[in-house]
């Protein structure tokens, strides 16, 4: 069985595939008479592609236990799709580059429980992989017509496996 390395999720190391939704680095500003802070424009909500709109949705993942084998990926191809986490729990995060698919491109992350992400439109990625807890999510995507979900069934399963590293060990117990 192939491995597949866990990494930490940063804008930086996301950046190919979408957007880190977090308030840390993220423009604010006081609203409503200083009783508010708004945290300003956190990820490109990518829609309206042959008509679409935003739909709001809330998710409900159940945990995944370990070992986290990945076997499947999806993409959306006329929308970004955005999860926001509304329960402390970790999860994971399994991308690949927007495209044809190439399984030498996959990547991997583990997120702070409140780091959401925002997939950009076409770009490949594994269904909610939550790890504590049953896990409620806000998903902000694309409705309309059209079918804006292609599967792929991989044709071998990957394992995702961390470094030995105090930083990580925490996850997986």
């Amino acid at each position: 069985m192939k491995t597949l390395q866990m990494e930490r999720l940063t804008r930086a190391a996301f950046a190919p595939f979408g957007d880190v939704i977090e308030l840390e680095g993220a423009r604010h500003f006081a609203i409503n008479g200083g009783t508010t802070e708004r945290f300003h424009d956190l990820a490109c909500v990518d829609v309206t592609e042959q008509g679409g709109r935003p739909l709001i949705n809330l998710f409900r993942a159940q945990p995944r236990a370990w070992p986290v084998e990945i076997a499947m990926m999806e993409r959306h191809p006329l929308g970004s799709q955005a999860f926001i986490p509304l329960t402390p729990g970790r999860y994971l995060v399994v991308v690949a580059p927007a495209g044809e698919f190439d399984p030498a491109q996959l990547r991997a992350f583990w997120t702070d429980a409140w780091q959401g992400v925002n997939y950009a439109k076409g770009v490949w990625h594994h269904p909610l992989l939550a790890l504590d807890r049953v896990s409620d999510f806000v998903v902000v995507d694309r409705g309309g017509a059209q079918p804006n979900c292609d599967e792929l069934a991989l044709t071998e399963p990957w394992r995702l496996v961390f470094e030995a590293s105090a930083e990580v060990a925490a996850l997986v117990e």
